[in-house]
């Protein structure tokens, strides 16, 4: 048996996959659950003990034979995390989150420092968005200047996962890119940017030096390897963003490819081998971890109405679904707009949640329960439709996260994007693609330099569910529903700006 191994560190748990690469088979796949401190400010946060708590809980879970048999790790992060460390390899501060909205003003003052969006579009390929890195960093040096100066290393959560590891700072472009601080089509940071947070450059000396995807960025400690009941010296990858390897989990790493992530956030991304910029600002021009390009579009929204609604209707995840399954195509009329964290896209960190078009008639829990199944998949559409406008020909999607789990929610994602959805074969497609981006660092280490596709072409499961096709009629309520969720939403924005 000779195994990999893969953790993906999400907003709600800690998973850890192992593949076994000799046998092509998973021989353990474990979680561990995180909790989140929330503020009515838009606050989003998590303890970085909290992560090496929940993996080494996963560790714990899997067969000491399982753990003596990895050969390498590849770590899977959510995206945007701030996590700062001083030159003791300490966290200073509660990290914030991805889907953190109190950094509004730091946002603005950066955007307006540096020149305005379509600077940013032109010189780095991406905005400077509320839930980004930069504007948390620029929050952190403003209300704790003295922790500031006692910062030596910016990371990522996943960079973070890493240094536990090895103790070595590191970070590669897919993540990296959506610091909004990297230049995404130079790969490399953009130092006016930066000084836009930071003029004196302590920011810079504080960003960690970048990578390849497919290099490997140190090798796990004895402490680590004591921790966590693994081999010491065994090969860490350069790991990711959960986008990023995810599209590494599916085989979203050639040209045409399209994935979606039904998850706490909802996201669509597809692989191109050269920077995709959005003028309209839907999709984010980021890296991939496999050595191209990634552009994606994400909502801070997907799974969280559902999540809302099912608790105040006191359901459970089936009862949910089963409710909503009474109900007709476009919930005869009721329409969620589901910015209850805020939104990303279409652009409104100040968003909030609404239920509209509600009649005498149509005001059911059926149908609410419906709309908040669609409302998410509403907002993915958008990202569809730039991927179009962008010629990119997406003749289906594979669909994973939370969501996808759900055979209402599978069908309702076909019916509203008009393509049709498959479910990849192995569930866990961050983890996954972690395990096989150690796989990759492992081989190119030991034979030369390989791409990233013939990798995943070897280990790829070839057996999974049919695809999930769009029925006709359902469609065709959706492009008018589509067309009413748009519109609500344009004049809705006037009281989020």
């Amino acid at each position: 048996m000779k195994c990999v191994a893969g953790i993906d560190n999400g907003t709600q748990s800690t998973k850890v996959l192992v593949y076994d690469y000799q046998n092509r088979s998973i021989v353990a796949l474990v979680s561990a659950p995180h909790d989140m401190i929330s503020r009515d400010d838009g606050t989003r946060e998590q303890e970085s003990s909290w992560w090496t708590e929940a993996l080494k809980n996963c560790f714990d879970q899997i067969d000491p034979q399982v753990k003596a048999s990895i050969e390498a790790i590849g770590v899977s992060g959510q995206q945007h995390g701030f996590v700062p460390v001083d030159a003791g390899g300490t966290v200073l501060t509660p990290v914030k989150l991805w889907c953190d909205t109190s950094t509004v003003p730091q946002a603005d003052q950066i955007t307006e420092t540096f020149g305005g969006d379509q600077r940013l579009l032109d010189e780095l390929g991406n905005l400077v968005l509320t839930g980004y890195t930069a504007p948390k960093i620029l929050a952190f040096r403003q209300n704790h200047p003295d922790l500031y100066e006692q910062m030596r290393w910016v990371m990522l959560p996943h960079d973070y996962l890493n240094f536990f590891l090895t103790g070595s700072p590191w970070m590669e472009y897919g993540d990296a890119s959506g610091t909004a601080m990297l230049n995404v089509r130079d790969r490399c940071w953009h130092e006016e940017l930066v000084r836009c947070i930071d003029d004196s450059g302590r920011l810079m000396e504080a960003l960690p030096p970048l990578i390849e995807a497919h290099e490997i960025g140190g090798q796990v400690s004895e402490e680590a390897a004591s921790f966590l009941g693994i081999p010491s010296g065994i090969p860490v990858s350069s790991g990711g963003g959960d986008n990023m390897m995810s599209a590494a989990g599916t085989g979203v790493v050639t040209e045409g490819k399209l994935a979606l992530s039904l998850g706490t956030s909802g996201t669509m991304f597809g692989y191109s081998s050269f920077p995709i910029v959005d003028e309209k600002k839907r999709l984010a021009a980021f890296c991939s971890s496999t050595g191209g390009w990634l552009p994606l579009l994400c909502t801070m929204n997907c799974t969280v109405a559902t999540e809302l609604y099912r608790t105040m209707l006191e359901m459970g995840v089936k009862e949910f679904d089963q409710l909503a399954s009474k109900a007709a195509p476009g919930s005869d009329g009721v329409i969620t707009v589901p910015f209850f964290n805020g939104e990303r896209t279409p652009n409104l960190p100040r968003g909030r949640g609404c239920m509209v078009g509600m009649t005498g008639s149509n005001t059911t829990k059926e149908n609410m329960s419906r709309s908040a199944l669609e409302s998410a998949i509403y907002g993915l559409k958008m990202g569809l439709e730039a991927f179009e406008e962008q010629k990119f020909e997406a003749q289906g999607a594979f669909i994973s996260g939370g969501g996808a789990k759900s055979p209402i929610w599978r069908q309702i994602t076909a019916d509203i994007l008009g393509i049709p959805v498959k479910v990849p074969p192995i569930e866990e497609t961050a983890a996954f693609g972690s395990a096989l981006q150690a796989l990759w660092a492992l081989t190119c280490g030991r034979k030369g330099f390989m791409e990233y596709s013939e990798i995943f072409d070897e280990h790829n499961p070839k057996t999974g569910a049919p695809d999930i096709e769009p029925i006709q009629g359902n469609r065709e309520v959706y492009e008018n529903r589509y067309r009413e969720y748009k519109e609500y939403v344009e004049a809705l924005s006037t009281l989020f700006k």
